[in-house]
């Protein structure tokens, strides 16, 4: 299990079990460089060889939803990283 922290005064995140996938809710509070940090986790898991591992959702007022496959969660929490939405990945 993966334990996260992130910036609470720049984005609200929150993370759902929905059956077989996990739902994530980004909602970006301040920081107009956090969509574009979105829309390059968006790139990350459109531009590779599986279709169906993260649904990505636009709202508006910058929010966002993904849907995870569960055998994906590990590599959309590293990628959450990789883009500075999170501070902090750690093993529980």
């Amino acid at each position: 299990m993966l334990r996260y922290t992130f910036d609470e005064k720049a984005i609200e995140l929150s993370e759902t079990a929905n059956g077989q996938d996990i739902e994530f809710r980004i909602h970006i509070l301040e920081d107009a460089s956090m969509d574009q940090r979105v829309k390059d986790i968006q790139h990350d898991f459109e531009h590779n060889h599986v279709i169906t591992d993260v649904l990505f959702y636009a709202f508006k007022n910058q929010e966002y939803q993904f849907i995870v496959r569960k055998d994906y969660y590990e590599a959309f929490i590293l990628s959450l990283m990789k883009h500075r939405l999170l501070t902090s990945v750690t093993w529980v």
